[in-house]
Parts: structure tokens; sequence; C-alpha cells
């Protein structure tokens, strides 16, 4: 037996370097999944469960509810259909408006707010 042969066999039966062997495909792929799993509790299911509480809210509008839209008009709502509303914003003053420019439902000046 040649010493030559023996080293090369010695090589061939030590891993490579970096650890590429059949454990480290495992180790990759729980790698990605906890990424993923970070990115969908940090980003995906906060942004989700907003917009389920804005569809919420946009569904839970009536007539008499102060509201904001999202340019920044204060009005009471007296007229709804599905896709459009109605505000007063001063005597005799309506304005139509498409319901998603809802920013948010405020109270009356004269209640407190989750009563």
């Amino acid at each position: 037996m040649d010493i030559a042969y023996a080293v090369d066999r010695a090589y061939a039966a030590v891993q490579p370097p970096g650890g590429a062997g059949p454990n480290s495909m495992y180790i990759q792929i729980l790698f990605f999944a906890g990424i993923f799993a970070i990115f969908y509790f940090l980003l995906i299911h906060p942004q989700q469960k907003q917009r389920k509480d804005r569809t919420a809210m946009l569904g839970a509008l009536k007539r008499g509810d102060r509201v904001v839209t999202s340019s920044g008009l204060h009005g009471t709502v007296v007229g709804l259909n599905e896709e459009t509303l109605v505000l007063k914003v001063a005597d005799q003053v309506k304005l139509e408006f498409d319901r998603q420019a809802v920013g948010r439902i405020v109270s009356a000046q004269g209640e407190k707010e989750g009563t």
C-alpha cells in the first residue's frame, strides 16, 4: 500500500469543510423556518389583525356616528349605503365620501369613550 494512497483515503473519509453533511440541510431548513416565523409574528399577523379590526369598524358604522375621515374632516353620518356615506359637516352642508375614507369613529363631545 502506497503512502499517497493512504493519505487520499484519509482525506476522503473526512467531511467537507463547512459542515456540508446531511444534517446541514436540516439546519438550513430550520433557520429559514425560524426567519419566516419571526416575519409572520412581527409583520404579517399584526397587519392581518389591523385589517380585520378596520373592516369591523367600517361595517359597524351607523347613522349618528361622529367620524373623522382620513383627510381630517370631522362630521356626523347621516346616510349610508354599501360603498359610500353622507357626512353632515355643518348646518345644511352634507358631503358624500367613500366608506374607506373613514379614518376613525370618535365619541360625541358629551360622552366618554368606551361607554
